[in-house]
């Protein structure tokens, strides 16, 4: 059988989906469309064949540049007439599942969230859930990461066939294995891993940090990720007051997890906080919004500490209440953390679901 998988970024598709792609490869041929971004070999790595798609622009709303990525994905499916196309992301999700329709091809999508056009409302948000209306019509399976997404396009009528609630991306619990809590030294760190844009909350959590480091608390920030907002400025002046580090993009991030005191994500909306799963299941408490996406990842006060979305002064109150809390403490949670992943997001989880849709569709 052929499987083809559309998606929006090749780290992400490495990171969060290999052992997905591992077990496909057992028996499938397996193609995969996505930008370049540097993970090409890794996943090819997997026995899984790259088609180039220099036409997807993830962020942009130029409608020429979208029917060229639809007429990609019709030229792709007529050249590799795939048995089953898995789409992830809203573009791949509305111009994939379109394309998809038009081949007769059957194919199953996946809402990874909802994106900063939905979340922000207004004249974007009825486009998006337009599109996505037509993209998901005829899709096999949609698959969900949190359940007020599913409730949202359910109720909305924006899909009308199958839908299945998966916990995100999982977490491979092996890879981000449990690591010995590290002791505290001369500073207390914090880590922040994902893309640095505004609607990961980089800003609240800059000013946090540096509220207490005006307090004269001794708090450190990693940020690992890639830029895709400029922050380059803000992040230089954190820099030179020695209380914040930019990485950049890293292929080793359970490094970093091992090295820190707490992993914080104070982001506006996630599909599923795929970071807060790999903290939990390395051993380390975490801080994260109260909100769909994020608040399933961690329990208050037993696993972590939440904090309400888009403010500044809630987040420094819950990164000094854990910069409050004694070593054995922050231990134990880290603890509990990885027991919940292990419970209730290892990824196996979902390939299995995937696995029984599949098997459907070829029946």
């Amino acid at each position: 059988m052929r499987v083809l998988i559309l998606a929006n970024s090749d780290i992400g598709l490495y990171r969060f989906r290999k052992e997905v792609l591992e077990e496909f490869v057992k028996s499938d041929e397996v193609f995969f469309c996505v930008p370049d971004g540097g993970f090409i070999k890794e996943i090819e790595s997997l026995g899984c064949r790259f088609v180039p798609c220099n036409s997807l622009d993830r962020r942009g709303t130029n409608p020429i540049k979208d029917l060229k990525l639809l007429m990609t994905y019709l030229n792709l499916i007529k050249q590799i007439r795939p048995d089953v196309v898995l789409t992830y992301t809203i573009k791949c999700n509305v111009y994939g599942g379109l394309a998809c329709r038009l081949k007769r091809i059957p194919y199953l999508a996946n809402v990874t969230g909802l994106g900063t056009t939905i979340e922000n409302g207004g004249l974007l948000k009825k486009l998006s859930l337009t599109l996505y209306r037509i993209g998901l019509k005829r899709a096999r399976c949609v698959f969900f990461q949190n359940g007020q997404n599913m409730k949202l396009f359910t109720d909305n009528k924006i899909v009308r066939g199958k839908v299945k609630l998966i916990p995100g991306s999982g977490v491979n619990v092996e890879t981000h294995r449990y690591e010995a809590y590290p002791p505290d030294r001369s500073c207390f760190r914090y880590l922040f891993v994902g893309r640095v844009m505004k609607d990961k909350g980089i800003e609240e959590l800059l000013a946090a940090v540096g509220k207490l480091a005006d307090e004269g608390k001794k708090v450190f920030l990693d940020v690992v990720g890639g830029s895709d907002e400029d922050y380059t400025g803000m992040l230089a002046e954190f820099e030179k007051r020695n209380i914040v580090k930019y990485h950049g993009p890293q292929s080793n991030v359970h490094a970093f997890y091992t090295q820190t005191h707490c992993v914080v994500l104070p982001s506006y909306h996630e599909g599923m906080a795929n970071v807060m799963l790999e903290a939990a299941s390395t051993g380390r408490p975490v801080i994260t919004s109260r909100i769909p996406g994020c608040q399933e990842t961690f329990e208050e006060g037993k696993t972590g500490y939440g904090c309400e979305p888009r403010d500044a002064v809630s987040l420094k109150d819950a990164m000094e209440k854990m910069y409050r809390t004694p070593w054995e403490e922050r231990r134990a949670m880290g603890i509990a953390g990885r027991e919940k992943v292990a419970k209730e997001f290892n990824r196996q989880i979902i390939i299995d679901a995937y696995q029984e849709q599949i098997d459907l569709i070829c029946k």
